[in-house]
């Protein structure tokens, strides 16, 4: 197993090493912090979930904006510069936050944060199809997926054990993980975007805005996406409500949170290549479908169960679904962006993932108190189902869309896929 895993190691350039190690070490810092924010908010400020929806609308409005500037910027002056911004400013900026003892000026820095702390997401996105050759282009994101998840496993068993001393360390330590990953990409990572033709005149930074206008009219793009949001409005609820739902309704203890968390992450680590494998011969949209149907199942079950144990089922059969889900997700949104699009592309596909933060924890806390917490499961399992028939229905759109490739998106899965680790 060792020697299959450094045999596809040494096949990636040095920098995308570079750049699997700069988010492990950066998603560590997330997965210390972001977790617990409902935690920290319903008690620090003494406030429920209807003020933890704000923050989280506050968030994602800062980051379709961030993003959204960042994207085009990305494309205009190059990835590392955004990637350096985002991270510098959101490493000090939650120093700030840990420290803020009124809601409306954490609100302020929250607005922020969101903006700035966004500009390097899709540049770090747009870096691995830079540096990677297409048909490596689908086990990259799969690699930093596996990172990610490598930090997911840390993050949140390391954030339970900090939370119980001081929710402050867990701002400090997600500010250290951000400093140290920015020195780790401004000294190693070179700048990745790919060179300019010399007969394509040099964009000035309104006409790269205006290019979104491109990537919106890409109708199937946006009808992707948009069916998409559905699965990830309903997916957020893990990293939002359920921790409160948990603790409020079953008096689940934070550091057992954290467990369910890190099960997630460790399946992901162990699995998420073999199940890659195992569904990139099939067509996309009828996987997504299918991966939804686990959500379905996982995140409604929350609304019936009650036993302890039951929980980590309920999380593992999540887990399941986002293992089909997203990873498909990501290499279909690039497999739609044109080269010098591509920051842009990828601000968009961002998209999917900040729309759903602009109202999903607000609508869930205004559910949970005034419609009854279970609630929140039961519209989630009708969610998932529409996004079901979304995607069933997206399968013979995107089949035409990508019969136009080059090869054939599910081809392209199957030759990038890591080989089975047994």
């Amino acid at each position: 197993m060792f020697t299959k895993i450094k045999r596809i190691y040494n096949e990636y350039p040095n920098a995308f090493k570079v750049l699997t190690l700069a988010t492990f070490i950066d998603m560590i810092g997330t997965f210390l912090l972001f977790p617990f924010y409902s935690l920290y908010i319903t008690e620090h400020f003494g406030v429920g979930m209807i003020e933890v929806g704000y923050l989280f609308s506050i968030f994602a409005v800062g980051n379709i904006f961030g993003g959204t500037i960042g994207g085009a910027l990305a494309d205009k002056y190059g990835r590392r510069a955004m990637v350096l911004i985002g991270l510098v400013v959101s490493g000090i900026g939650n120093i700030f936050l840990g420290l803020v003892n009124d809601l409306n000026i954490f609100y302020i820095l929250a607005a922020f944060l969101g903006l700035v702390g966004s500009f390097g997401r899709p540049a770090r996105q747009a870096m691995v199809a830079d540096l990677l050759p297409t048909e490596q282009q689908a086990e990259g994101f799969g690699i930093l997926r596996v990172a990610f998840n490598l930090s997911a496993v840390i993050g949140p068993l390391l954030g339970g054990l900090l939370a119980t001393q001081s929710y402050m360390l867990l701002f400090i330590a997600d500010a250290v993980s951000s400093i140290i990953t920015a020195v780790i990409v401004y000294v190693v990572i070179p700048e990745t975007k790919p060179q300019k033709q010399d007969d394509k005149p040099e964009e000035t930074v309104i006409k790269t805005l205006i290019g979104y206008k491109e990537v919106l009219a890409d109708w199937v793009f946006v009808l992707f996406l948009s069916v998409s949001a559905i699965t990830v409005l309903v997916y957020m609820q893990m990293n939002s409500t359920l921790s409160v739902f948990l603790r409020d309704v079953h008096g689940f203890p934070v550091q057992i949170f954290s467990w369910l968390l890190s099960m997630n992450a460790v399946m992901v680590v162990l699995f998420q290549f073999w199940i890659t494998r195992r569904i990139s011969k099939y067509a996309p949209m009828k996987m997504m479908a299918f991966g939804a149907i686990f959500l379905m199942i996982g995140f409604g079950m929350y609304g019936f169960i009650s036993e302890v144990y039951m929980f980590f089922i309920a999380m593992a059969i999540i887990t399941v679904g986002e293992m089909i889900v997203f990873p498909i997700g990501q290499v279909v949104a690039a497999s739609f962006a044109p080269e010098d699009k591509r920051g842009r592309y990828m601000a968009v596909y961002g998209f999917q993932w900040a729309i759903p933060n602009l109202f999903g924890v607000l609508v869930a806390g205004l559910i949970m108190e005034y419609i009854g917490p279970s609630w929140v499961w039961y519209l989630a399992g009708i969610l998932s189902l529409i996004s079901i028939i979304g995607f069933l229905l997206l399968h013979g759109v995107t089949k035409e869309r990508f019969s136009k490739e080059k090869k054939p998106l599910k081809e392209e899965l199957l030759e990038c896929t890591v080989p089975s680790i047994e």
